[in-house]
């Protein structure tokens, strides 16, 4: 925003993270429009636009308030368009509209696709499962799919306290394990003397599956069986998220059967990366940017510039404060600086 000019918005060339432009005739004179730009299209249906589009890859769109109408411009071409999966695995609501694409709807694909793995890994033997029970709020929605593809009850066995925050963000973690016993509590009738498959949209630090697996069989639970809507998120999410330094995820490095004995669990089954995609794609996009599951990022984002950040992030605060300048002119490649440099002198030039 610009005081005295006007508002702008800018979607990178991949369209990696959402963004959406709204209009509505204004509130205070009818013969106006009111414009709002958005990450996520409940935000402009709640304040009333119901004529909203995604800005696209690559678009800028500037409101001056001298002008009745937005100026759009394409001032980078984009040949992949590849949305931020994990938008729709945990960060958007599931009320969104991303893309064209509807964020319950990949979340219910999710819950059927996990279903068809759930049937492999138990050899279609469901009698070892009693009830479905998803760790709230996220999971909810492909928890209820997939105990319906499997026939098994569905039940809500955690009630969230809603005023503790998100636990996967929270600075530290003596802090994350015990926000996650403030944040849930158990039903224990839905958890004594049976055996359940607990469903969540994914597994981070595993600090929430170690707590919650452990609170289950404190419940009474005789098997504790734990599955991810996601894939193994083994490297960093590089995009305005920052989940954990490589070391601190708990796929990073480990098997399936290291990470089952880590959290506790009797048997950890993961989404298949091709499903999770497919639970996404729709008619006009087939790709998305998947990094945290396969390291492989869209931006080609170098491995010695994530090694910089996680080095600088492990240092004391003073540390930080006082040598960050003269330790990212070190650290950094001369080729990353030169690349910024020229990015940077093309943007300023168009």
């Amino acid at each position: 925003m610009l005081a005295g000019y006007g508002l702008i918005a800018f979607r990178d060339s991949n369209g990696i993270k959402p963004l959406l432009i709204g209009e509505r005739t204004s509130v205070n004179n009818g013969n106006f429009k009111d414009y709002m730009i958005a990450s996520e299209s409940v935000v402009l249906k709640a304040h009333g636009f119901k004529v909203f589009r995604d800005i696209l890859p690559g678009e800028a769109v500037i409101i001056p308030k001298s002008c009745s109408k937005p100026i759009f411009k394409q001032i980078q071409n984009f040949t992949h368009h590849a949305p931020d999966i994990f938008e729709y695995v945990y960060f958007a609501r599931p009320d969104s509209i991303l893309d064209g694409i509807s964020v319950y709807h990949t979340r219910l694909n999710m819950g059927k696709k996990l279903a068809q793995t759930l049937l492999e890994q138990f050899d279609n033997d469901l009698s070892k499962i009693d009830v479905v029970i998803p760790v709230p709020d996220t999971a909810r929605d492909a928890t209820l799919s997939c105990a319906e593809i499997l026939g098994l009850p569905y039940r809500e066995g955690f009630i969230k306290n809603r005023y503790v925050g998100r636990t996967f963000i929270m600075p530290n973690q003596a802090e994350r394990v015990s926000s996650v016993r403030r944040k849930l509590n158990v039903m224990e009738s839905e958890f004594k003397n049976k055996n359940v498959l607990l469903i969540d949209d994914s597994i981070v630090r595993g600090t929430t599956s170690k707590e919650i697996v452990q609170m289950a069989r404190e419940a009474g639970a005789k098997k504790v069986y734990l599955a991810s809507c996601s894939s193994p998120i083994r490297f960093n999410h590089i995009y305005g998220i920052d989940l954990a330094n490589k070391k601190d995820l708990l796929a990073s490095n480990r098997s399936i059967e290291e990470i089952t004995a880590k959290i506790g669990a009797d048997k950890v089954i993961y989404q298949k990366l091709n499903d999770l995609i497919d639970s996404c794609s729709s008619s006009t996009i087939t790709d998305f940017e998947v990094g945290v599951f396969n390291g492989n990022y869209i931006t080609g984002c170098e491995n010695l510039y994530l090694s910089h950040l996680e080095l600088f992030r492990s240092q004391p605060l003073i540390t930080k404060a006082n040598g960050f300048h003269n330790s990212c002119a070190i650290d950094l490649s001369h080729s990353i600086r030169s690349q910024v440099d020229v990015n940077l002198y093309n943007l300023c030039d168009q």
